[in-house]
């Protein structure tokens, strides 16, 4: 892992009424150099058609076995790289 990058785990408050990009129920993943340029990359990447939501928890160096063995795992990038590791599709 590159040590200028911090790998964030950040969850989002959702409105049932509001269409998200797909993927960000259980949170989103995310390496950057630091959180503001986590919520950079993530508006520019994964917000760029739609609002992005109130961000209710981040999680700075989270530990990725501590993240869902059955889904988040088997379903993400390396997080060694500065840009979105989970979901897929917003790299």
């Amino acid at each position: 892992m590159n040590s200028l990058y911090i790998r964030f785990w950040i969850e989002f408050e959702l409105e049932n009424n509001r269409t998200y990009p797909p993927g960000i129920g259980i949170g989103c993943g995310v390496s950057a150099i630091d959180y503001q340029d986590a919520v950079e990359i993530l508006k520019r990447k994964m917000f760029k058609e739609t609002e992005m939501p109130k961000i209710k928890r981040h999680v700075p160096n989270v530990d990725i076995r501590e993240l869902d063995q059955g889904h988040v795992i088997p379903n993400m990038n390396p997080p060694n790289y500065r840009g979105i590791w989970f979901p897929l599709g917003y790299d």
